[in-house]
C-alpha cells in the first residue's frame, strides 16, 4: 500500500517536472531584448539534404548585448544559413559579410515588451494547467488504490503540497522572465 502511494507521488512529480521543463524551453524562446544564442534555437538549416539545427552547422555567439554572430563551419553554408534565419521569421535582418552572419538585435518597443510579457504569462498558465492535470490524474489513480481512508487523506495532502510547490515555481519563473522582458 505505502509503496503504491510512493510510486503514484513519483509519477505525479515526474509529470509536473515535465511541465516545468516545457515552460523553461518556451520562456527561453521569448526574447527579452538582450542578444542570446538561444534566440536562434528554432532555426533549421538545410545541410546536405536534411534539416539540421543551426547550432550543429555553425558557432553562434553574442559578442555584446545587441549582436549575434553566426560563424558557419563551412563558408559555403553562409547563404543557406542567412536564408534559414529569414525563413524562421524571428524579426531579424541578418547581414552576410562573406565570413560570418551578423544580426543586430533591435531594441524592443514598449508595446512589444507588453506583448512578450503576455506571451510569457500565457506559457506560465499553460504550465500550471499541466501541473493541475497531473494532480487530477494522481487523484484519479489514488481512488483506484485499495488503501485506508487515512492513507488516502495523507496522499491527497501530499499531492496538493506538491502541486502548490510547482505552481509557486512556475510563478517565480514567470516573474523573473517578466522582469527581464520589461527591463530596458
Amino acid at each position: 500500500m505505502e509503496e503504491d502511494v510512493q510510486i503514484l507521488l513519483e509519477t505525479t512529480k515526474e509529470a509536473m517536472d515535465h511541465a516545468i521543463e516545457h515552460l523553461e524551453k518556451e520562456l527561453a524562446n521569448i526574447r527579452a531584448g538582450k542578444a542570446s544564442p538561444s534566440m536562434l534555437g528554432s532555426v533549421m538549416v538545410e545541410y546536405y539534404g536534411s534539416m539540421t539545427p543551426l547550432n550543429q552547422v555553425s558557432n553562434v555567439n553574442t559578442p555584446d548585448g545587441r549582436t549575434i554572430t553566426v560563424q558557419p563551419w563551412e563558408k559555403s553554408m553562409l547563404g543557406e544559413i542567412e536564408r534559414a534565419i529569414m525563413v524562421a521569421n524571428l524579426g531579424f535582418n541578418p547581414m552576410n559579410n562573406g565570413e560570418s552572419i551578423i544580426i543586430n538585435v533591435p531594441v524592443l518597443t514598449e508595446e512589444r515588451r507588453l506583448q512578450l510579457s503576455k506571451q510569457a504569462k500565457s506559457e506560465a498558465e499553460d504550465a500550471k494547467v499541466g501541473v493541475r492535470n497531473a494532480r487530477k490524474d494522481a487523484h484519479h489513480e489514488l481512488k483506484k488504490l485499495d488503501i485506508s481512508e487515512d492513507w488516502q487523506d495523507n496522499a491527497e495532502i501530499d499531492i496538493q503540497e506538491l502541486t502548490d510547490k510547482y505552481i509557486q515555481k512556475i510563478d517565480d519563473m514567470y516573474h523573473v522572465k517578466e522582469k527581464e522582458i520589461m527591463t530596458v
